[in-house]
């Protein structure tokens, strides 16, 4: 899981049933974490992102907010900002303790045909989430994931890690993609091949099916990956944009005009890159970060995986399980 980066934690909040299928997803970072983002899709909905840029001011973040509800969503970070201001978290801007502003940059999904107009997160969702944070992560029809898609089939919230030398690399995932994540030729996920011991749980079909209707081609993936490295700004952006490269691998078309694909990257600092002397000493260090940008890559594309099957049928949209029940058996 994600929180296998000491320090980082996760909270969902979501509504589910009565006209309700939407909800909220947030990354506790610990103190003095540094934030980055890469944003790909051509339909985004994002909140403090111009921020994260390398030449700006403010380096470190204290949450992610993801969220559905479209740019109706944005307004869960309210929450989690006032939820982090009780709690004198943030940037400081006055001599007071808790004179600060929590910087809580977010992303939205469009799942707005899942629920009644009118019923999508607010300011309370926000800060519902960070009052459940843990290091325990629900995935499938949760928090952010509880009204999105992956193409034809019901999507939802996934998480991987993976173990590079002394670091961990996580990521957390929103599957809503515009594209498939799973070839209806075979039953078989595009990222199946990245599993690790059997961990996604199931038995891949060697079937065709038909692909089942889809209402919108309105879509969004949205995530994080987080590694527990000293990073700059410029060297966390890295991470993010090789984390679109594991999205890629997962869905597909990914990064359309229809998406608003935007992975967001933490690294809380706690261990240096390695280092050398002399003129191949930034090389060394560059190599270093090569291999943590392979594994984000990686662990986002299972985090896709884990998010398709972790999923339940819900609002009238069949999950991968309701198309190969054997897989599960």
């Amino acid at each position: 899981m994600i929180t296998d980066v000491p320090g980082v934690l996760v909270g969902h909040h979501h509504r589910i049933g009565d006209g309700w299928a939407t909800g909220t997803t947030v990354v506790l970072a610990p103190p003095g974490t540094t934030g980055a983002v890469d944003q790909r899709g051509g339909a985004p909905g994002t909140r403090e992102t111009n921020l994260l840029e390398p030449e700006n001011l403010v380096r470190y973040v204290d949450a992610i907010c993801l969220s559905g509800g479209s740019a109706y969503g944005l307004a869960a970070a309210d929450g989690v900002m006032r939820w982090l201001a009780e709690r004198d978290r943030g940037f400081q801007v006055g001599v007071e303790p808790h004179e600060v502003v929590p910087i809580v940059p977010g992303a939205v999904i469009f799942d707005l045909p899942r629920s009644d107009w009118g019923n999508r997160p607010d300011a309370s969702f926000g800060y519902a989430a960070c009052e459940a944070a843990g290091t325990a992560v629900e995935q499938g029809c949760v928090g952010a994931g509880a009204g999105a898609t992956v193409g034809s089939l019901k999507g939802g919230v996934g998480t991987a890690s993976e173990r590079v030398g002394d670091f961990v690399v996580g990521a957390l995932a929103v599957v809503n993609a515009r594209g498939e994540a799973v070839s209806f030729d075979s039953g078989r996920p595009y990222a199946a091949d990245h599993e690790v011991a059997g961990e996604f749980g199931v038995r891949w079909p060697d079937r065709a099916a038909s692909a089942p209707g889809r209402e919108t081609d309105l879509n969004t993936t949205i995530g994080v990956v987080a590694v527990d490295a000293d990073l700059s700004k410029a060297e966390c952006r890295r991470l993010a944009v090789a984390a679109q490269d594991g999205l890629a691998r997962a869905v597909r078309p990914a990064h359309s005009m229809f998406d608003g694909d935007t992975v967001f990257a933490l690294a809380t600092g706690a261990r240096d890159l390695p280092a050398a002397e002399g003129p191949f000493g930034v090389t060394t260090r560059a190599a270093g970060l090569d291999e943590l940008c392979a594994a984000a890559a990686r662990v986002f594309a299972r985090a896709c995986v884990h998010g398709l099957v972790s999923a339940v049928g819900l609002a009238g949209v069949p999950a991968y399980r309701d198309v190969w029940p054997e897989a599960f058996e």
